[in-house]
């Protein structure tokens, strides 16, 4: 009776999970045309997530994208179709291969211990925030994965016979190698795993440590090692010669490149084995405190309802009434906004210190990691300040203490290793951005301070290494550019942050600074060129770049001055001064004409960052706003949808699903430190979103579409009719009801 008593009540708390905003997430969305998403198991902002990982040799082309063929930054791809392991430490919509390790493969029949041979196809693929499941085809084993925080927890169910546990510590995504393990008994297993080499970079590595256990014990177990090449007489007498070695029994710690676990099991028909994996970046020791706070037992059922009520109470935020097919599209965009940055301390609260060796310790919030600033302060973090400001509270203290442990605030960050990845200074962007949207629960002074030092500093200047010719010239010159550099690109991202640093300066009644910044954002008109009416590379003689073909880069070329696109694609990128841009382009009627002219001629770019706001921009020409909702429609018709190559390419970070929420909410944040949205008809009939009480005075916004109005109407606030197509974050978190005309 209890048993059936238990068993209702689990199917009630899932029938009532169900009608969460969860069941309309689709974790296969981006996991093909490059997204680099992976469709694993996942906890809100978790460091652990359970992904299959299918990207390890072409096996008989089975996977048609092989991890080491090309730059490739992903731990699953739909179109392959060779499985070698669960990962347990994975990346999300990152551009470059990293983590992807500590893979899990559970096996049955003859013990094969090469990846390439006990790799599996799989099929009936199921996935949903927090749960994984898959059935490999060659062992007729099903498989699911679920996680929290800090672990993963795998549910294998065998057939009758020989079964097998293998854990694999030299395949991964990493281009790093070399990992550690040792056996502790038929049940546990402990050890770590080198990572990083981010972009190729050669920056600092990092030990992942984990502790791995079994809830039954396994009735024999070893650890195997890639013996090398042997030539001559050794290579006839040796057993094993770039083979891999079985140790069996052995409890001493093991070290290599090529090394593994396995774990052997008589199963009976339908048996099922768990495996819990706990992880840190400081300790096994801490790795193992982690296991036993978050999964003290064994209970996949309710793990996997955990994750999924997180979720939940994460993704219902947001309410809107549609069709399904954009509930989809909406809340999958949602989820991939709020994997990363990721929580990184330990639950005693240590976490390695940023840029070198040592531990810290935060008692009080989240110290976060996985900081693609470049892409991200565009959107990600403004949104993460309207929906969930704690969180954002937390990753600006995170920001701050990286700060004050390296001497420089971050710009790509990954676990505690500053990776130099792309060009400008957004950490600037994103502190001043957020206090200005309302979050002061900072060390403001501090954040200011590094702000100012990485404005000023000329020399050795970490975020910005062209400091002092962009200080001396008003502009970073293009004659030692870099095939990563771009000069132009450089110049608009620092004339961003400077501005930022004025807006936050004059919020705190720093008026000279203010002017001093704000003069310095406005050294865009330097590289301003009339006669082609592109913001164009010039050297330090003052000098044009010639010859200069503005569509260089389209086709991601190498293309001089700017980085990850072309001439077009950094056109309208002063986002600071747009009105000011406007008048250099000839006033609102030229200004219509070569932004729609952008679109027109093919060289907007929906995949990538430096112009993912022109959509909106047609909203500062008075009565061309309608443009704009036209636009924002046809673009996303056009390149997102519910099928995995639903992402428009790389998703980096949550950046281009931050995009689509705005989109389909009908509100844009158009720059970092300007607290104006740009209004445009949203995707939904009615749109509720539920305000943080303890950073926002409102309880609730709502947005309606029910307004009998021509679409050139402007929409109303609160029963005002607004006077300029936009609303600032001031006025929306006060609460109240957006209304747009509706749509046609």
């Amino acid at each position: 009776m209890k048993k059936l008593i238990s068993g209702l009540l689990c199917v009630i708390s899932i029938s009532v999970l169900a009608q969460g905003a969860s069941q309309y997430v689709d974790p296969f969305i981006g996991t093909s045309n490059f997204g680099a998403t992976h469709p694993g198991a996942q906890y809100p902002n978790g460091l652990a997530s359970v992904s299959p990982f299918n990207v390890a040799f072409s096996a008989d082309k089975l996977n048609k994208f092989e991890k080491d063929a090309a730059w490739n930054s992903r731990v699953y791809i739909k179109e392959n179709g060779f499985l070698t392991g669960f990962s347990h430490l994975n990346l999300s919509g990152v551009g470059c291969p990293e983590a992807g390790v500590l893979l899990l493969m559970p096996t049955s029949g003859d013990l094969q211990l090469d990846a390439e041979q006990y790799g599996s196809e799989y099929s009936a693929e199921q996935a949903s925030p927090g749960y994984y499941r898959t059935h490999l085809d060659k062992y007729k084993i099903t498989a699911e994965t679920t996680s929290t925080l800090r672990t993963g927890l795998s549910r294998f169910t065998f057939p009758a016979g020989q079964s097998h546990l293998l854990l694999n510590l030299g395949l991964g995504l990493s281009n790093e190698t070399g990992g550690m393990l040792k056996i502790n008994s038929n049940q546990e297993v402990e050890g770590m795993r080198t990572i990083g080499t981010f972009c190729y970079n050669a920056e600092d590595v990092r030990p992942v440590y984990f502790v791995a256990r079994f809830d039954k014990p396994a009735k024999s177990f070893g650890a195997w090692k890639k013996m090398p090449q042997f030539h001559g007489v050794e290579g006839e007498w040796i057993h094993y010669n770039n083979d891999f070695k079985p140790y069996p029994n052995y409890q001493q710690e093991m070290s290599g490149d090529q090394i593994g676990a396995y774990f052997n099991f008589d199963t009976a028909e339908n048996e099922q084995i768990q495996v819990k994996l706990g992880i840190s970046f400081v300790s096994i020791a801490n790795a193992r405190a982690n296991l036993d706070a978050e999964q003290a037992k064994y209970d996949f059922e309710k793990t996997r309802l955990l994750a999924q009520q997180a979720w939940d109470k994460r993704l219902d935020k947001v309410e809107v009434e549609g069709s399904k097919h954009n509930k989809t599209l909406l809340y999958t965009a949602l989820y991939h906004t709020l994997i990363h940055p990721s929580i990184l301390q330990d639950v005693n609260g240590d976490y390695p210190l940023m840029g070198k060796t040592g531990v810290g310790n935060i008692q009080n919030g989240n110290r976060y990691t996985v900081f693609s600033l470049w892409d991200t302060n565009r959107n990600v973090h403004p949104l993460l300040s309207l929906l969930y400001p704690d969180l954002q509270a937390d990753m600006l203290r995170s920001m701050v203490a990286m700060y004050q442990e390296s001497g420089w605030l971050p710009k790509w960050e990954l676990y505690g290793m500053e990776t130099q990845v792309m060009v400008g200074d957004p950490a600037a962007a994103v502190i001043a951005d957020s206090y200005l949207r309302g979050i002061r629960d900072f060390d403001v002074n501090s954040a200011y301070a590094a702000m100012k030092k990485s404005a000023n500093q000329q020399d050795n200047n970490l975020l910005r290494p062209e400091n002092r010719d962009y200080l001396k010239l008003g502009y970073v010159p293009f004659d030692d550019e870099g095939p990563f550099d771009g000069s132009v690109s450089t110049s608009l991202e620092y004339y961003l942050a400077d501005y930022n640093i004025a807006q936050l300066a004059k919020a705190l009644g720093k008026n000279e600074d203010y002017a001093l910044f704000s003069q310095r954002a406005s050294n865009y008109h330097t590289l301003f060129d009339a006669d082609t009416g592109m913001l164009r590379p010039k050297n330090r003689q003052g000098e044009w770049l010639s010859p200069f073909d503005p569509m260089l880069g389209r086709n991601f070329e190498p293309a001089p001055g700017y980085i990850e696109g072309n001439a077009w694609n950094y056109r309208f990128y002063v986002p600071h001064d747009t009105p000011g841009l406007i008048q250099l382009l000839g006033g609102n009627e030229a200004f219509v004409t070569q932004l729609q002219a952008t679109f027109d001629s093919g060289n907007f770019d929906m995949g990538n960052e430096p112009d993912i706001t022109y959509p909106f921009l047609f909203n500062y020409i008075e009565g061309q706003q309608w443009r704009s909702s036209a636009m924002v429609k046809k673009l996303i018709a056009e390149h997102f949808t519910t099928a995995p190559s639903g992402i428009p390419g790389n998703d980096d970070t949550g950046t281009l699903s931050a995009w689509l929420v705005y989109s389909m909410l009908g509100f844009y944040p158009l720059s970092p430190g300007n607290m104006d949205y740009a209004l445009f008809q949203p995707s939904f009939d009615k749109v509720t979103l539920h305000l943080d009480e303890n950073y926002y005075p409102g309880k609730q916004l709502e947005i309606k579409t029910n307004l009998t109005a021509d679409k050139k109407s402007l929409p109303m606030f609160n029963q005002q009719q607004l006077q300029r197509a936009f609303i600032s974050h001031q006025q929306l978190v006060n609460g109240g009801t957006l209304q747009f005309p509706q749509a046609k």
